[in-house]
């Protein structure tokens, strides 16, 4: 929105020495020493923490409020308003005489002056601190500080992400990608935004509610919705080109994208669909004249059905019947099934629709298997959450018997180990909360939010899983020719 008090709150200069030293995004709140979502007031530099913390930042506010009603202030102080804040992680404004967070800017453009001092602040901080980092692990014994106590020692080789207002969804996801060598070596690769040419270059771009949806990151959402709005909107915008580099120069210099073993989705191919992109076989059988019908579809990852039978199971240790594993909802997923009343196929012989069967084979394998497990389903009036626990392995996923023509396909082409884990925990899609399990350099840290810890295999596997990511095992080199 606009707001009309930027003039009278906005006094600071960009350059100001009255800043604390550090990064922004780490500063703390003067009242309760809190790091967590610090906000600096435009009108005198006071840090406070923000709304979804311990709201000082607010009562700093309406303390500097009570004095208005003084009739003998001089002007200049009615003029301190101290409403106006901005947000040392996002670098969003926030009024709270307007209550909203803002887009416009003074005459002289000093909201933008202080965002891009913050940047500048919080880029130096990052640099000192990556060199200090490196120079950390350069000069001391990175195993034995990590092992010093098993599953509760914070993982110093591994960064958290902050949760801005429910977006543990979002986190949980790009800690999962990002400890995908395949994946994110890719991106890493492209060049840095400081190197980039144009007006924008070095910039970090914000996001503020009054630029769109006013309810962007403050609402939880699904995990794997975002999962795949994140890569469908990759997948198009890597359809584009950097710093005039076309796409296709970029895709033939990059190892995996090898044009044997390609998977298009909408007519073109990238990191996105080279890593995640396998194609399903569709076989529709009519069941009155026998027509077969086959028809090939791209999929970044399986959504699997967890079997009636084993709904009720909400434990591992349980006793009554054995337990679900990956590899039953993955036979659910490719047995041959009876279409209902309500999906009758339209049978080009019979010309009308008629009763027919189902069945699903995977024709091509990704590098990284992605199998998301249906636990939320809709009831008559609300959707349940189904906290069956299933059994799924580490090492070894054997995807052959799936395969359409597993001769075609070497032993070690259809193993599969795991990399990471989503887990959802709550009863509600709605509510509760998202985490992720991953492997790093060998080993597995749990995922919460800002907070990393080591873990153990036995911890992983007891973990209810929402989001598998498989990673291809690569064949040893001269196998093939023993």
């Amino acid at each position: 929105m606009e707001c009309p008090h930027l003039s009278s709150s906005v006094c600071i200069a960009p350059d100001s020495a009255k800043f604390p030293n550090g990064s922004p995004s780490s500063w703390c709140c003067s009242v309760c020493r809190s790091n967590k979502s610090p906000w600096v007031c435009l009108t005198c530099s006071s840090v406070h923490c923000g709304r979804y913390v311990n709201g000082h930042a607010k009562k700093h506010y309406e303390d500097a409020q009570i004095p208005l009603t003084n009739h003998k202030k001089s002007e200049k102080q009615e003029k301190a308003q101290h409403t106006v804040c901005m947000d040392c992680s996002s670098y969003s404004t926030y009024c709270y005489r307007c209550d909203d967070f803002v887009i416009n800017d003074t005459k002289l453009g000093l909201v933008q002056k202080v965002r891009e001092h913050l940047q500048n602040l919080e880029n130096s901080a990052f640099t000192a601190d990556r060199h200090r980092k490196r120079k950390l692990l350069e000069n001391s014994s990175l195993n034995s500080k990590l092992l010093k106590v098993n599953g509760s020692t914070t993982a110093i080789c591994a960064t958290g992400l902050r949760n801005l207002g429910n977006t543990c969804f979002m986190n949980a996801i790009l800690q999962s990608l990002s400890n995908i060598e395949q994946f994110c070596c890719y991106f890493k690769e492209l060049p840095a935004v400081e190197l980039r040419n144009g007006k924008t270059a070095g910039r970090r771009m914000y996001h503020t509610r009054s630029q769109g949806d006013n309810n962007v990151g403050y609402q939880q959402q699904d995990a794997h919705e975002f999962m795949r709005y994140l890569l469908d909107h990759l997948h198009l915008e890597l359809q584009g080109g950097f710093n005039g580099i076309s796409r296709s120069s970029i895709l033939q210099e990059n190892s995996t994208l090898s044009a044997s073993n390609k998977c298009c989705i909408n007519g073109a191919s990238t990191v996105v669909t080279a890593i995640f992109g396998g194609i399903l076989q569709n076989e529709v059988n009519c069941l009155i004249c026998g027509t077969e019908s086959r028809k090939f579809d791209p999929f970044l990852d399986l959504s699997l059905d967890i079997p009636s039978q084993f709904r009720n199971k909400r434990s591992k240790n349980q006793e009554n019947g054995p337990v679900c594993s990956l590899r039953d909802c993955l036979r659910s997923f490719t047995d041959l099934e009876e279409l209902d009343e309500t999906e009758l196929y339209m049978c080009h012989k019979c010309k009308k629709k008629q009763k027919s069967t189902k069945k699903f084979w995977i024709q091509k394998l990704p590098k990284v298997l992605c199998l998301h497990l249906k636990r939320f389903h809709w009831t008559a009036y609300l959707r349940n959450k189904v906290d069956t626990y299933v059994e799924f392995p580490l090492r070894g996923l054997d995807m052959k018997c799936y395969l359409l023509e597993p001769e075609n396909s070497g032993p070690e082409n259809c193993l599969y180990d795991l990399a990471a884990v989503v887990v959802h925990h709550g009863s509600g899609v709605g509510s509760g909360h998202y985490t992720a399990y991953a492997t790093h350099e060998g080993r597995w840290f749990h995922f919460n939010d800002s907070t990393v810890t080591l873990t153990d295999e036995d911890t992983v596997v007891k973990a209810k899983a929402y989001i598998l990511f498989y990673v291809e095992r690569q064949a040893k080199a001269g196998s093939d020719k023993l």
